[in-house]
């Protein structure tokens, strides 16, 4: 399924996501494997977490010129989620734990320093 950016949005789009998904790939995997684990156990690392966070994850892994509607429609939903819960400059901000874990499931980890960003692919 193709998307419908120019190369320009999809850029602007991309770029935006990668900055507001602060976590790696596998700081992200580690943590909704952790949040999905229970007392009896722990889910398998490809059903771990919620479909959003399975699909951020997926997406991480991807190159630009591979996204599709769907990872369209995903990034822009995780940059506006992100957006309207922070503070535009995205600094370092502590809050309730349910907040922070929320955030965290997306792939913002509230609590890192603007500038450590995710492992992107590019083009």
């Amino acid at each position: 399924m193709q998307h419908d950016l120019t190369d320009t949005e999809l850029d602007e789009l991309w770029d935006e996501f990668h900055t507001v998904v602060n976590m790696t790939s596998r700081e992200l995997g580690d943590w909704l494997r952790v949040r999905a684990a229970d007392e009896v156990g722990e889910a398998l690392p490809d059903r771990a977490g919620t479909e959003t966070g399975q699909h951020v994850l997926r997406l991480l892994g991807k190159r630009k010129t591979d996204v599709d509607a769907d990872d369209v429609a995903l990034m822009q939903r995780v940059v506006d989620r992100v957006r309207s819960e922070r503070r535009e400059d995205l600094e370092p901000t502590a809050g309730e734990a349910h907040w922070r874990h929320r955030l965290m499931t997306v792939g913002h980890d509230p609590l890192k320093p603007v500038g450590e960003t995710t492992d992107r692919r590019a083009d």
